[in-house]
C-alpha cells in the first residue's frame, strides 16, 4: 500500500492538508458560523450545477463506477471499490442513527434562525446530519481510484471531484462543515482498509487457484 500512495504523494498530501484546515477551521468557528461562511454566493447557476453535480456522491454513481472497472477488466479495483463503498456507508449509517444530529434546516429552527438559500427543487432533510454519506462515498471513491489506477495526472482532478460534493452538500443545506469533514475522513480510512486488505489477501488468486482442482475432477 506504501509503494501505490508513494506513487501518487500529491493526492495524500492535499488530502491530509485539506483535512487538517477543515478541522482547524471547525474548531474556531461555531456550526452555524462555519455553514455561513461557505454559503454566501448562491448564484441562480450554481444552484442547478450544484443540484446535480451533489450526484456524483450518489450510490449509483459508484455502483456504475464499480461495473466500469469490472467491464474494463480491472476486477480488483472493481472489488476494492465495491468493499470501500459498502463497509463506509455501513458505518456512516450506523454513525447517523447514533449520534443523531439535526440537519442544518432543523437546526436552523431550533435556534430561531433564518436561512432562505436553501436551493428550490432540492428537499432539505432534517435528521441523520452526521456523518456526509455522499461525501464519504465521493471520498473513497476517489481515494480508491487513485490507489489502484496509479494515474498521478488524474489524483488531484480525483480529490477536487470529492471535495467539490463535499461543498455541494452545504451548498444545499443538506450538512454542515463537520458532516462532510467526518464524511470524507470514513471514506478515505476504508477505502485504504479496503485497499490493504484486498491486496493482501488476493482473492482473484485464490479463485485460480481453487477452480483448477475443480477442472481436474470434471474432466
Amino acid at each position: 500500500m506504501l509503494k501505490s500512495i508513494k506513487h501518487c504523494p500529491l493526492f495524500f498530501i492535499f488530502l491530509l492538508l485539506l483535512f487538517i484546515i477543515g478541522i482547524s477551521f471547525c474548531a474556531g468557528t461555531s456550526k452555524l458560523d462555519s455553514f455561513t461562511s461557505l454559503n454566501f454566493y448562491h448564484p441562480a447557476w450554481l444552484d442547478r450545477f450544484f443540484s446535480y453535480y451533489t450526484l456524483m456522491g450518489d450510490g449509483v454513481i459508484c455502483m456504475i463506477a464499480v461495473l466500469l472497472l469490472f467491464f474494463f477488466k480491472k476486477k480488483k479495483a472493481a472489488l476494492i471499490l465495491f468493499t470501500a463503498y459498502l463497509t463506509s456507508g455501513l458505518i456512516v449509517q450506523l454513525l447517523k442513527r447514533i449520534i443523531a444530529q439535526p440537519r442544518p434546516s432543523l437546526y436552523f429552527d431550533q435556534i430561531s434562525f433564518h436561512y432562505d438559500h436553501f436551493v428550490d427543487g432540492t428537499e432539505p432533510l432534517r435528521s441523520g446530519s452526521f456523518p456526509s454519506g455522499h461525501t464519504a462515498s465521493a471520498f473513497a471513491m476517489a481515494t480508491v481510484l487513485v490507489l489502484c489506477l496509479k494515474k498521478k495526472k488524474i489524483s488531484l482532478l480525483c480529490l477536487l471531484t470529492a471535495a467539490l460534493v463535499g461543498y455541494s452538500r452545504i451548498y444545499l443545506g443538506q450538512h454542515f462543515l463537520q458532516d462532510v469533514i467526518a464524511g470524507g475522513i470514513t471514506g478515505c480510512i476504508f477505502a485504504l482498509l479496503s485497499y490493504f486488505l484486498i491486496q493482501q489477501a488476493k482473492p482473484f488468486k485464490f479463485a485460480k487457484a481453487f477452480r483448477k482442482p475443480l477442472s481436474v475432477l470434471r474432466s
